[in-house]
């Protein structure tokens, strides 16, 4: 037999098994686009929460300190806020850190709609919801930085 022949069986076999360990290219940029269209979501909801949510809290600005107040948490609540808002939005970022992050998120969101629910008549309340849908996408996507961070934690332990 020479080198460049080899039998039909052993050939197609080979084939076949080649076909399951190697992405197409289809396959390949697919996971290409969805890698950066997630990390594009994780940018644009790490600029909202630092931006839009976290910086009326930490500069103190009027609407934000009158929210407070009548939840009944004073500046000091929204301050605290303001820094786990800041902080949820950094974490985000990084890569360890994004599965915990949206899960933290998530558990905010839900915090928050209910207080716009019974503390503001409503008001407001869809949004939380909206931003659980991308947060939950995060964290399932993201999950298998969970293991890393706990394989992290237990060597500096």
């Amino acid at each position: 037999m020479s080198e460049t022949t080899a039998p039909a069986g052993s050939l197609a076999t080979a084939a076949t098994a080649g076909t399951a360990s190697i992405p197409t290219t289809s396959t390949a940029k697919r996971r290409r686009y969805a890698r950066i269209a997630l990390r594009t979501v994780q940018v644009l909801l790490a600029l909202f929460y630092a931006f839009a949510s976290a910086l009326p809290k930490l500069i103190a600005h009027p609407t934000a300190a009158e929210s407070f107040d009548r939840i009944g948490w004073g500046s000091a609540g929204m301050y605290a806020i303001g820094l786990l808002e800041l902080a949820g939005a950094v974490a985000l970022l990084v890569p360890v850190l994004q599965s915990v992050a949206a899960v933290s998120w998530s558990a905010l969101m839900v915090g928050a709609f209910i207080v716009q629910v019974t503390v503001f008549d409503g008001q407001n309340a869809a949004t939380p919801l909206i931003l659980l849908v991308p947060l939950a996408l995060i964290a399932w996507a993201r999950r298998q930085h969970n293991a890393d961070l706990v394989a992290r934690l237990r060597r500096g332990a």
